[in-house]
């Protein structure tokens, strides 16, 4: 998946939780919870849907890499990207 689709897979899953946030501009590098109300219950079925949508594995102690937009890209793009030969 490219980086646009990533983030749009992204920006789904965020709305899937928290539907009256659709349309909202989300600034990439800014937490979701610095930039809207989200609780820590929206933010598991954010992690959650993204996992049912992408198939990544996502472990509680990486949920801090997928606090905003552009770490959610990242850590996908890494999860989905096949390994480097050696």
């Amino acid at each position: 998946m490219t980086e646009p689709e990533l983030a749009a897979v992204v920006k789904a899953s965020l709305f899937s939780v928290a539907p009256d946030l659709e349309g909202e501009a989300i600034q990439p590098e800014v937490p979701f919870r610095d930039q809207f109300e989200i609780d820590s219950m929206d933010f598991l079925n954010f992690i959650i849907d993204l996992h049912n949508r992408t198939g990544v594995e996502i472990s509680e102690p990486d949920y801090a890499e997928l606090s905003s937009l552009a770490g959610a890209v990242r850590y996908l793009k890494s999860r989905l990207s096949p390994p480097v030969a050696t």
